[in-house]
């Protein structure tokens, strides 16, 4: 039987009993359908996993106990920085889940000008609060002891002025370069990819200017969550650790 992942956000140590908070005692008692004595793995973002036990489970209340703590090294060694256009909810929400299970290590998301998502004032909140559980439950699936940082919502103009020392790619259909054509020297690639509409031209001009190189996934017109996962997966094919 699969041992069950959590995340927290708590510093923790072998050795030490913790207290879960209340929404993962509700899961692990509800959801799991776990009880008193069984194996749970934690993680807290550092790059460990604590091998655990439950020792005491309520329906509000969940205490474990550290039996080991576990260095993982399961990241890629191409840093992804994913500048992804705002989509539509469940576009939106693929794309965010798949970049972790392919290893992407930030993610930020922009507005772009055929972006047919608006974001504002309290909704920004309850989008990046959506998406970082969404973050959450994929790491907590697939293995990974770090989460992706989740970066607030910018326009693309201000992600152009970012200073970002990487190979800088920004997929257009209309581009005759792939990805192998593309050099990746220094395992830094930052990949802007846009949503249902795709960029501008005048987007694409203005990240080319900004020494983003345009690149095509092929000949056909792919949907937002397809060129994630395409892109993503050749990149660390080509240049991470899918070779």
């Amino acid at each position: 039987m699969r041992i069950p992942r959590l995340y927290i956000d708590l510093a923790i140590s072998a050795g030490a009993t913790v207290s879960l908070p209340r929404d993962k005692a509700h899961h692990l008692s509800h959801v799991l359908r776990m009880r008193t004595g069984d194996a749970i793995r934690l993680f807290n973002d550092t790059g460990y996993e604590f091998d655990s036990i439950i020792v005491d489970l309520t329906k509000k209340n969940a205490e474990v106990e550290i039996k080991e703590a576990l260095q993982i090294n399961n990241e890629s060694s191409l840093n992804i920085t994913l500048c992804l256009a705002v989509a539509r909810t469940q576009h939106m929400d693929f794309s965010i889940q798949k970049a972790v299970e392919l290893g992407v290590n930030k993610i930020i998301p922009i507005m772009s000008e055929f972006s047919n998502v608006k974001l504002k004032g309290s909704r920004i909140q309850n989008k990046m609060t959506h998406w970082q559980n969404i973050i959450i439950n994929a790491a907590e699936q697939c293995g990974r002891s770090r989460l992706m940082e989740l970066v607030d919502p910018i326009s693309f103009n201000e992600c152009l002025a970012l200073d970002q020392p990487s190979a800088r790619l920004i997929l257009h259909p209309g581009s005759s370069q792939a990805l192998p054509d593309i050099a990746v020297d220094n395992k830094q690639l930052t990949l802007m990819v846009g949503s249902e509409g795709g960029f501008s031209d005048a987007e694409v001009n203005e990240a080319i200017d900004q020494d983003y190189i345009p690149v095509s996934m092929g000949p056909r017109i792919l949907r937002t969550e397809t060129a994630v996962v395409c892109a993503v997966s050749n990149a660390q094919q080509l240049w991470g650790d899918l070779n």
